[in-house]
């Protein structure tokens, strides 16, 4: 691009310091490079303005020189009207106020075009120069002309000369300084308005980028909220479901039989019923509003991952319970055994609830694919890591399994020992039977 050729954003209202920092407008529609109708009047105004003072100017230069006064007119109103082109080439607005310096032609022309010089996106050092010229050339002048009138009025303006050239320079610096910083003050706003536009669309697109990834974490939050809810509903249903099931086959084997035992194992049913609805209240207590908070749960809200948990409190899962959840399977049938390796010590709840929930689904996997097996239960603590091992029998056909399995047991073991970066495997034995082993590691806990 040329340097006549560069555009100077609308400034709307004379080229004032507030309006001038207008950088973006609506899109141009047939005002050739103006963008606002407001605009195009007002360089058309100063245009007009500046024909009729160049067209005075000029007459009175002709008069001085011998040329002709309409000619000397004529010059001065195509001078003048160059200040149309003030926004789209204000470098040759510039140039042409200088030529027409020596003519002492063009006072608003350079006024106007110095400004819209400074405040357009010409190079600064093109400025300078352009403004220097102008200013050397306006002093020069001034300078010649109080000399001719110092030397008509008393024969001799050289004992004159230093005071001329001072009141000259003067005259060229108030002439050609103020537009000058007018405009690169103009620039500089209007640069900044435009750093600040940029920047809070920056923001605005950094803000959406943010609620859109927060979005997407909570639903993720809810998603993982979910399923660790629907794994938990399903270990305590299934595990509970499966030894009332058991214990209602045998309570109907002995009621007319032995009505002592069919007592009995009728008041462990209505046990095992209240123990899965307490524990069904724990875990749907973080389902509750504030206004509501679960009373026999302690929820905690993880503000890192945005998530919900629900924490087990002194009546939920521990390896405490464990010989307790044993003696359920005993009570029901089950031949279990439970032996723990190394010194009992706390794991930290979540890590105690996770082991045992494995070992619990472990058991009533047990009791739906291979009854009357006999299962061995085996917990180790260890330095850095608490680990499992549930392994059973081959069914010894004494009962059929009549439980359904919807499959998710295995999966939801593993889901939640590798939460806690453990390792699980589960698999089937050389001797037909099934081993479970969970390890979770202590570290953070």
């Amino acid at each position: 691009m040329s340097t006549t050729g560069a555009h100077v954003p609308d400034d709307g209202a004379g080229g004032g310091a507030a309006a001038g920092t207008e950088a973006v407008g609506p899109p141009r529609s047939g005002w050739w490079w103006w963008r606002r109708r407001r605009s195009f009047v007002l360089d058309v105004t100063l245009a007009a303005v500046s024909a009729i003072e160049c067209a005075f100017e000029g007459a009175t230069f002709a008069d001085r020189t011998g040329i002709v006064t309409g000619a000397g007119a004529l010059l001065g109103v195509l001078v003048g009207s160059v200040l149309v082109l003030r926004r789209r080439w204000p470098v040759a607005v510039v140039l042409v106020s200088i030529a027409m310096t020596p003519a002492q032609m063009g006072f608003l022309l350079s006024l106007v075009g110095l400004y819209t010089l400074a405040s357009s996106e010409v190079p600064r050092r093109i400025t300078a120069a352009l403004a220097g010229m102008n200013g050397f050339g306006t002093m020069l002048v001034a300078f010649l002309q109080f000399q001719d009138n110092l030397r008509g009025s008393d024969g001799d303006g050289s004992m004159r000369m230093p005071l001329t050239l001072i009141i000259a320079a003067l005259m060229a610096l108030g002439l050609t300084g103020p537009p000058v910083l007018l405009g690169l003050y103009v620039r500089a706003r209007r640069r900044l308005v435009e750093s600040l536009r940029e920047r809070a669309d920056g923001l605005e697109r950094e803000l959406e980028l943010l609620a859109e990834k927060a979005a997407e974490r909570a639903e993720r939050a809810r998603a993982e909220e979910r399923t660790r809810i629907a794994r938990d509903m399903h270990d305590v249903v299934a595990h509970r479901v499966s030894l009332m099931v058991v214990h209602a086959a045998a309570l109907k084997a002995v009621a007319l039989k032995d009505p002592q035992k069919a007592s009995a194992s009728a008041e462990m049913l209505g046990d095992m019923g209240r123990q899965a609805l307490t524990e069904l209240r724990q875990m749907l207590g973080v389902l509750r509003t504030a206004a509501a908070p679960a009373p026999v749960a302690a929820v905690r809200t993880d503000t890192v991952r945005g998530e919900i948990r629900q924490e087990p409190d002194a009546e939920g899962p521990s390896l405490a319970r464990l010989a307790a959840l044993v003696e359920e399977s005993q009570a029901a049938g089950m031949g279990v055994v439970l032996t723990v390796e190394g010194a009992q010590r706390p794991c930290g709840p979540r890590i105690e609830a996770t082991v045992y929930r494995v070992v619990q689904e472990a058991l009533t996997n047990v009791h739906k694919h291979a009854a009357g097996a006999k299962a061995i239960v085996r917990l180790a603590y260890r330095e850095a890591e608490v680990a499992v091992l549930i392994t059973n029998g081959p069914s010894d056909g004494s009962a059929q399994a009549v439980l359904p399995s919807g499959g998710h047991g295995l999966l939801g073991m593993r889901e939640r020992v590798t939460a806690h970066g453990g390792g699980f495997a589960a698999g089937p034995t050389a001797d037909g039977g099934f081993r479970v082993s969970a390890m979770v590691p202590l570290r953070g806990n």
